[in-house]
């Protein structure tokens, strides 16, 4: 049976060839395996593509939970190939599947050139794309909540992903129909965001948006990425991003951080089979331990504290290696019969 990729590219089209500017939302299923392209034969109507993704997101879904299914919609970061995208969205839905979590990924597709000296075009782009995200993306979901399909919406922005995050809820507040509507996002997850840390302080106007409409937002620090140092020439000193130095204290109270310094210092990249570009800013990506733990952030059984893959230290949590609660299947097995 073929497996499909589902992508929401919102790059230019010409001569049948994806450009490095922003261009309408199209939406792709193309098997998986194969290169993403704008090719007729992988091009969808929103309407048609959203209900393939709900069908299968419900179809998937664990009865024990939700009668309704999960989708996971990624965001990518600047300096991304099609094909580093295709290989990370392939790579994050096999995880999380292997790790027990049943929804289906969305790669929302931007943008991004392949040169680091085009960071900040880069980010000029996202910005600009981040509004089909609200009108290609999130105003399809929340069409379907108000028509009563309640498919349980999260979101993974991986770098510049999670600018482009925060300002699609920025831009759902400027339309009125967004803006009176009663949706949610469930869990938001940021992996080396790119981000600064007091932009999610809890008094932040940026954030206030996003946190108005989400359940919780998990944010995974690494000390050692040293794509968001402000060492780093093409960052020209902006303020310590949240994905290298984590939340402040003060921060939103839907936030939580989850400091995974010491786990990733222990990793050998060439234990680790399934991993793609620079290695201290998307290792997460093919970590089954991080899999692990977002799985069962996005399940949202377990409170945040007690995750058997955190270990809380001096008031802090610290990603760990460990498997889910030996029990967990009893539990939800009761609760079902129930």
């Amino acid at each position: 049976m073929q497996n499909y990729n589902y992508i929401l590219s919102v790059r230019a089209v010409k001569n049948g060839e994806f450009q490095p500017e922003p261009g309408p939302p199209m939406y792709l299923e193309v098997p998986e395996g194969e290169k993403i392209t704008p090719a007729k034969k992988n091009a969808r109507k929103a309407a048609d593509w959203l209900g393939k993704v709900r069908d299968l997101a419900d179809g998937n879904a664990d009865q024990r939970i939700a009668e309704t299914g999960d989708v996971l919609v990624f965001v990518h970061g600047y300096n991304n190939t099609l094909d580093e995208i295709r290989q990370r969205h392939e790579i994050l839905q096999s995880d999380l599947r292997a790790e027990g979590w049943r929804g289906v990924v969305v790669s929302f597709d931007w943008p991004s050139d392949d040169q680091l000296l085009n960071y900040y075009e880069d980010r000029h782009d996202a910005a600009e794309t981040a509004r089909y995200l609200v009108t290609g993306g999130i105003g399809l979901i929340v069409n379907g909540q108000s028509e009563g399909c309640q498919t349980n919406v999260h979101l993974l922005g991986h770098s510049t992903g999670a600018f482009v995050i925060m300002e699609a809820f920025i831009g759902a507040e400027k339309k009125g129909e967004f803006y009176k509507s009663d949706w949610r996002i469930g869990q938001v997850g940021f992996i080396g965001g790119d981000v600064s840390a007091r932009s999610l302080d809890a008094d932040s106007q940026w954030a206030s948006p996003m946190f108005k409409r989400i359940m919780r937002l998990t944010n995974y620090q690494n000390g050692f990425d040293d794509v968001l140092g402000v060492s780093n020439a093409k960052r020209l000193g902006t303020a310590p991003r949240v994905g290298r130095v984590g939340l402040n204290a003060n921060a939103d109270p839907k936030a939580v951080n989850v400091d995974c310094s010491e786990f990733f210092c222990k990793l050998d990249p060439e234990q680790q089979k399934n991993k793609v570009g620079w290695w201290n800013h998307s290792w997460h990506i093919g970590n089954r331990v991080f899999a692990r733990d977002l799985a069962m952030s996005l399940e949202g059984r377990i409170d945040r504290d007690y995750l058997p893959t955190r270990d809380m230290r001096d008031g802090r949590l610290h990603l760990r290696d460990a498997p889910r609660p030996e029990f967990e299947q009893a539990w939800l097995d009761l609760a079902n019969k129930g």
